[in-house]
């Protein structure tokens, strides 16, 4: 069992490729994802990961309370809380004015040249979106995720992936849309699994947690059987420790007991099933694990500040990002 793969899929996340830059120094552009990123939607979806990929070149990305990082090419940076930030060649330089440098295609993607006549940067922006709301894993990310990968396994793919991206954004042929959003999407995930092999030993926290041997068999064992009636004593025997010590480890690096974080984990999926699906609030509350309407309707308020009724009602309009 793997829970970052269980994780990974109920995030649903879709994304694609919106911007295409080519700038020469001094220049500085604030970048932020919204909505006018997103076709036939009238809102962000509830989770942002902006990020942008440094084809040739460098520059420095800045974040209001983060130190200023930069990007060289081969390196991807993520945001994964789509803070508004600046991309540029360096700090302290204001802003330009987008509009005269920004073209968008008939395909609806974004392009941005600018000459300032020094040493040249080519990048691409996309995103990651999705319709599940203060997911542990996004939560667990920093504000700001810069990997590089030159020296990885992935580096071959990850770079000819991006230039066949960018050979996409310039050729517009047909297709090349769900192309980019689909690349975007795996290109997320191996920035995920690459920042969980990077964590130090004594990192706490959710990706901890995965890395730990007992307590990484719970954690897919509760993302394998959801509805299962799980208690704190039954996954301790399962990963082969006493109760006790499977429950100081598991809130030592999780940050939270085994059957709180499961409580609130069968709410993410509630509030899933709840926007995607016609299942009646009875058959999901049973798929959860819940012996009762009443009970699971309880604990959905709990978590999520509305009954379920209020929260499909809310929710039935909005349509999943795809990219512009």
């Amino acid at each position: 069992m793997d829970a970052l793969s269980d994780v990974l899929k109920a995030l649903r996340i879709s994304g694609g490729l919106f911007l295409d830059a080519e700038f020469t120094a001094p220049w500085c552009v604030a970048s932020r994802v919204g909505p006018e990123d997103f076709r036939n939607a009238d809102e962000l979806p509830p989770s942002v990961v902006a990020f942008h990929y440094v084809i040739d070149g460098q520059m420095v990305v800045e974040v209001e309370g983060a130190t200023p990082v930069i990007v060289h090419a081969g390196e991807i940076v993520l945001l994964p809380r789509n803070n508004p930030h600046l991309l540029a060649s360096q700090t302290g330089l204001a802003p330009l004015d987008p509009d005269p440098l920004v073209q968008r295609d008939e395909d609806g993607l974004l392009r941005m040249v600018y000459r300032g006549g020094g040493a040249p940067t080519r990048l691409v922006c996309g995103f990651v979106g999705s319709p599940v709301r203060r997911h542990p894993l996004l939560e667990a990310l920093p504000m700001t995720l810069t990997l590089d990968i030159k020296d990885k396994p992935c580096a071959e793919w990850v770079a000819a992936s991006f230039r066949f991206a960018a050979q996409e954004v310039a050729s517009g042929r047909a297709g090349s849309e769900t192309v980019l959003a689909k690349l975007s999407e795996l290109l997320f995930v191996e920035a995920v699994r690459h920042y969980a092999e990077a964590l130090p030993p004594d990192r706490k926290g959710w990706f901890a947690g995965l890395r730990d041997p007992a307590v990484g068999r719970s954690l897919a064992l509760m993302h394998g059987r959801t509805a299962h009636p799980w208690t704190t004593e039954e996954l301790a025997a399962e990963v082969h420790l006493s109760r006790s010590a499977f429950a100081e480890r598991f809130t030592h690096l999780v940050g939270a007991p085994p059957i709180t974080y499961l409580t609130e984990w069968r709410m993410q999926l509630a509030a899933a099933r709840l926007r995607d699906t016609a299942r009646s609030i009875g058959q999901i509350a049973a798929e959860l694990g819940y012996e009762s309407e009443a009970t699971f309707t309880r604990a959905f308020k709990r978590a999520m500040g509305v009954a379920p009724g209020r929260y499909r009602t809310a929710r039935s309009s909005f349509t999943a990002p795809v990219p512009c």
